[in-house]
């Protein structure tokens, strides 16, 4: 399970990624609220990580770093838009994290077959175990 600290940077990197657009919706918010509850961390503190960007911390684990690709992969469907930048900052991220860009790729191209856009978890780890073999 992630350190505390760690908690604070996934939340801090998915509002950075919400507020891509300059604006982040009352689903993305909500989105975010549930992310920060399942996590352990209070609203008050969830909340001052939009004033304040906690330390960035990348997932130590490859699991953690996939899990977390595929939260941002859901923030960027919740208001059921995408932004070219948002794909960009996504693919970045990705990159940013280790994981293989093609498996990066792949979940973008996928993600078009499922309603809402929502990537199956099952689905998602079956592309980057092909990616990783």
């Amino acid at each position: 399970m992630s350190t505390y600290r760690e908690k604070l940077s996934i939340l801090s990197e998915m509002i950075a990624f919400a507020k891509v657009d300059k604006t982040v919706k009352e689903s993305e918010y909500n989105f975010l609220l549930g992310v920060a509850s399942q996590l352990g961390v209070d609203k008050e503190t969830f909340d001052s990580l939009f004033k304040a960007e906690a330390e960035h911390i990348i997932p130590k684990t490859r699991a953690d770093r996939i899990l977390q690709f595929h939260r941002l992969v859901l923030l960027m469907n919740v208001d059921q838009r995408q932004h070219d930048m948002e794909v960009g900052r996504l693919h970045n991220i990705g990159l940013g994290m280790g994981l293989p860009p093609s498996a990066i790729e792949q979940v973008l191209t996928v993600m078009h077959r499922y309603p809402d856009k929502i990537v199956p978890p099952d689905v998602l780890i079956g592309i980057f175990k092909a990616h990783y073999n």
